[in-house]
């Protein structure tokens, strides 16, 4: 699930002073080969010039010098190499200015002087830890979500926050807490939105709402979901017999309402079939035993009248 567009949640955040721009380099293979041909030829050349300085000291020690700058050149050259895993992103830096972000896979060149971050840019899960918070009602509950982020804009990550990975893990916990209190954990009355009955709403705004405070270190929140909800332990027990006394409650409302149809149909069908007229007292008479029967959580014991209907 995509998060949509964050709401305005009134956050103070400042305005990112520093976005991503890419930079792909050089190719860094053709710097390689390259290279490495210059070594080898500086090498060869530092050995001709020795071998020349025994009968020629000027000229063979030039050579040689020529040799060690080239193969020092090449060697300097070849720190610039930096190789890009899938998943992964380079910030480069030059003294202290943001140069770009290299994504392209594979093996790049850039100025050797450079400083190159590693950051990934991965799928990742965080899972808070579990927070014992009180809902809109006051009740103490347990708390915890599972966020599924990305990291979107490097160079927001690197630069906007000290530490981003630890930016989402506080601003995911800040979000549960406050989704925590804004709703209470069950509505008996359904007359509102709960943390129980509206797990879909609920999760959907707190992606909304750890998109909005991560927004800013450059991350993109992808999913988020409660793993666990539940009343803390020492409220648990009676909680749970309110639950149970309202599933009773509810449950004894539904057997009375069917009852009384099934009553009511009885009623109509005798004196539709004209089977037998009753007066008014008879007739209360048959509603209470029917209602008796029906009502019941307990097997009835039939009483047969064997005398008349009235005796």
């Amino acid at each position: 699930m995509t998060t949509p567009a964050a709401p305005d949640l009134g956050l103070a955040l400042p305005e990112p002073t520093v976005t991503e721009r890419l930079t792909n380099g050089r190719n860094g293979w053709t710097v390689l080969l390259g290279s490495l041909a210059v070594l080898l030829l500086a090498g060869a050349g530092g050995l001709v010039g020795l071998a020349l300085a025994e009968q020629h000291p000027g000229p063979g020690v030039a050579l040689a010098l020529v040799c060690v700058v080239l193969g020092l050149a090449a060697l300097v050259t070849l720190a610039g190499l930096t190789a890009i895993n899938p998943g992964e992103a380079r910030v480069v830096q030059l003294l202290g200015k943001y140069v770009g972000t290299i994504r392209a896979e594979g093996l790049r060149w850039v100025n050797p002087i450079t400083g190159r971050t590693k950051i990934s840019t991965r799928i990742r899960n965080h899972e808070t830890d579990v927070a014992k918070v009180n809902d809109a009602d006051g009740n103490p509950i347990e708390i915890a979500a599972v966020v599924v982020w990305q990291v979107e804009d490097t160079a927001k990550a690197s630069f906007e926050v000290d530490d981003f990975v630890e930016f989402v893990a506080i601003q995911s916990e800040t979000a549960v807490r406050h989704i925590a209190t804004s709703y209470p954990y069950d509505s008996p009355d359904g007359s509102g939105r709960s943390l129980r009955e509206n797990a879909e709403e609920i999760t959907a705004e707190l992606s909304q709402e750890i998109a909005a405070r991560v927004e800013s270190a450059g991350v993109r929140v992808i999913e988020s979901r409660l793993t666990r909800l539940a009343y803390a332990p020492e409220i648990a027990q009676a909680m749970l017999r309110r639950q149970q006394a309202g599933a009773v409650v509810a449950a004894r409302e539904r057997i009375v309402e069917g009852a009384v149809g099934m009553v009511k149909a009885a009623l109509d069908g005798l004196a539709d079939e004209d089977i037998v007229e009753l007066d008014e007292e008879r007739k209360a008479a048959m509603v209470s035993n029917l209602l008796v029967v029906l009502c019941g959580d307990r097997d009835t014991q039939p009483v047969v009248n064997t005398g008349s209907l009235y005796t």
